[in-house]
């Protein structure tokens, strides 16, 4: 696994936000307290994650209300559909990123 240091300086209160690393963009959200990374993209139909909400240990997607757990990413029953979920690191030099070199090549290639 390759961790990835995260240049941004985030609230300290719940938030859903989009962040660019390495070019490639991802969903953060803080959601009672702990911080999530997913995927930015709603795969039903391609909605920006990060411009939804949280609801119930889920986030929203803001086109057709889809939801996905912030913990596993899988969808709610009957969306039979999942999103990526990575691993996040509070260190004490800034919050760090995990990707498996297979998430590597597919999203830095």
């Amino acid at each position: 696994m390759k961790w990835i240091r995260l240049n941004v300086e985030l609230p300290e209160d719940d938030f859903v936000h989009m962040v660019k690393l390495e070019g490639k963009k991802l969903c953060i959200v803080r959601c009672q307290g702990k911080l999530h990374v997913l995927q930015n993209s709603c795969p039903h139909a391609g909605g920006v994650l990060s411009g939804g909400w949280c609801k119930n240990g889920n986030i929203v997607c803001p086109i057709h209300r889809y939801e996905y757990s912030l913990e596993t990413g899988k969808g709610l029953a009957g969306q039979g559909d999942y999103i990526d979920v990575y691993p996040i690191e509070e260190r004490v030099d800034g919050i760090y990123i995990g990707f498996r070199d297979s998430w590597i090549k597919n999203l830095f290639s």
